[in-house]
């Protein structure tokens, strides 16, 4: 499946979500490549986290599951020699906020504004107004790719500038929906 191309509610529909993570990782390193920015380990890892599902997550459950990856990766006995010498730090929500605020300014993530949560863009690179529908039954959050909403269009028309402009439609998909009935 190529997403790029594809139709816009991925999100809700059956797919193979590894060849979804993989593509988006892909299409991430390739554009920052083209940018000449750096993909750091940790923006890396934050990249990694979001894309596990497509549902939106908060930047400490973000920071939680990075923790919790850091402490697990060590074995009992290096465990126990780290934390004698004080090495095992926890990472600090400052750190997750800069890799969120660098996948943002890269068009790599989106903020989800009514959760307060983020979300990996299914077209990495582009930038444009943001537009989602987010299912109250599974949380599950899809980005779609009109842009052509007759606000933005009246705005213009009258010389309004728009700075940002954020469209969340809230719903049940098709699943949950047949599940609510």
């Amino acid at each position: 499946m190529n997403l790029t191309n594809s139709r816009p509610c991925v999100a809700f529909e059956r797919h193979d979500h590894r060849d979804c993570q993989h593509q988006l990782m892909s299409a991430a390193k390739a554009l920052c490549a083209k940018r000449n920015t750096r993909l750091t380990r940790r923006r890396l890892q934050v990249l990694e986290i979001l894309l596990q599902s497509h549902q939106p997550m908060g930047a400490y459950e973000i920071l939680a599951h990075i923790n919790q990856v850091q402490s697990t990766q060590l074995t009992p006995q290096s465990r126990e020699k780290t934390i004698n010498r004080g090495a095992l730090q926890a990472v600090a929500p400052p750190i997750v906020y800069r890799a969120l605020e660098f996948l943002l300014d890269e068009g790599l993530a989106h903020r989800i504004e009514s959760k307060n949560a983020y979300i990996c863009c299914v077209r990495p690179g582009h930038q444009r107004a943001a537009q989602f529908l987010i299912c109250r039954g599974c949380e599950k959050v899809a980005e779609l790719e009109r842009h052509d909403l007759d606000l933005l269009t009246d705005a213009a028309r009258v010389g309004f500038t728009v700075d940002s402009s954020v469209v969340e439609i809230t719903g049940h998909c098709a699943d949950c929906g047949k599940n609510a009935s």
